[in-house]
């Protein structure tokens, strides 16, 4: 029974392996097993991840007493300095009296400067909180006059920006006025159109500031305890480019202190801060609409740049800067005392190792101490 079953089931197990062997016949040898690469669509391989490698961070180390050396020897012309003047386009713009030029063709007439209280007095100073006009507008401002005999030198302050709803009168300068008026300087630090107790008013690429401080400077016959020929100039960040344009239109001013100062060239100031929030204001405006579209033309901000004018410079000039600075890169700095030497000029470059936009501790007293001994040699 058990034989007769076998043969059967033998038989028909061979028939199905003869079968199955004409079909793979048919279709060849089974391929390769998929390589890597081929298992993956070109859409769906894997981005190999990147390996992140630490970099060592620079420590600076602050060393506020070293005394750097003042550089005077002439560098070879940076590539933002051009070798000549940039002129002006055939068409005269609207805003050609906010140019260099048309700053330096203007005439400015100030006016009388008026006390109107005095906020304290100390032993070697008296402080006033003072007013002048400027364009038909009224500059309010901080003024501190030495005890003893006059006609002082005189140190207009100009402070570096702060939001003029958190601004107060002498906010960034008061320190240094403290300083230097207790050094025989009379100074006086105005509160720029637009902040403290000033009035607005038309302020394109800066230049409204810059016209309040030389209508200050004309305003000074004024004042029996100043000395209208012996003029020094101090700025901080905004305050250092306010000061920067200052020494390339006028040449009452004997020396000027630019400590973090703004880039000296306006395309940089209009790409970092200058450049935001214009183009939705003022659209009646043509002369604001002339102005945001010269905010876009570098060529016309060649022509409002002090860079590019430093042969027109006339006073001493001295700057400080902190190498761990980061509102005003060092690189601004620099850029100016090169421009300076490149154009001939008398320069005093220092660094501050590890401090930023404004110096702290000893080192704010060696910049302070550096920065009377300078007004008191060109303004003696």
């Amino acid at each position: 029974m058990s034989r007769r079953l076998r043969f059967p089931l033998s038989i028909f197990s061979l028939l199905m392996l003869v079968s199955l062997a004409a079909v793979l016949g048919g279709c060849g040898a089974p391929p390769p097993p998929p390589t890597r690469l081929e298992m993956f669509s070109p859409t769906s391989l894997p981005t190999p991840t990147p390996t992140i490698t630490a970099t060592p961070t620079a420590t600076l180390t602050p060393t506020p007493t070293r005394t750097p050396t003042p550089t005077f020897t002439p560098t070879p012309t940076p590539t933002t300095t051009p070798t000549t003047t940039p002129t002006p386009t055939s068409t005269p713009s609207p805003l050609e009296p906010y140019t260099i030029e048309g700053l330096r063709q203007r005439d400015y007439l100030g006016g009388k400067i008026e006390i109107r209280s005095v906020l304290a007095e100390f032993d070697a100073y008296t402080r006033y909180y003072i007013a002048y006009p400027s364009d038909g507008l009224t500059i309010t401002g901080i003024m501190h006059v030495p005890k003893g005999d006059g006609p002082f030198p005189v140190v207009i302050l100009n402070h570096g920006y702060i939001p003029p709803a958190r601004y107060w009168s002498g906010a960034d300068t008061q320190a240094a006025a403290d300083y230097l008026a207790r050094r025989g300087f009379l100074t006086i630090a105005p509160d720029f159109r637009g902040w403290g107790g000033s009035d607005s008013g038309p302020n394109y690429f800066r230049t409204g500031l810059v016209i309040d401080v030389l209508n200050l400077i004309s305003s000074l016959p004024s004042l029996p305890q100043a000395d209208p020929e012996r003029v020094g100039m101090w700025g901080h960040s905004m305050g250092g480019g306010v000061t920067t344009k200052a020494i390339v239109v006028d040449s009452r001013i004997k020396a000027a202190v630019l400590y973090a100062p703004v880039s000296a060239d306006d395309v940089e100031v209009v790409r970092r801060w200058e450049g935001r929030h214009v183009a939705s204001r003022r659209l009646d405006d043509p002369l604001w609409q002339a102005y945001v579209r010269a905010l876009r033309d570098p060529d016309f901000l060649r022509r409002t740049s002090p860079i590019y004018y430093m042969h027109y410079v006339t006073a001493a000039v001295q700057i400080h800067q902190g190498t761990a600075d980061i509102i005003t890169p060092p690189r601004w700095a620099r850029a100016i005392r090169d421009a300076l030497q490149a154009a001939g000029k008398r320069v005093e470059y220092y660094e501050y190792p590890g401090q930023g936009h404004s110096f702290q501790g000893e080192a704010w007293y060696a910049f302070m101490a550096r920065v009377a001994e300078f007004f008191q040699r060109e303004l003696r």
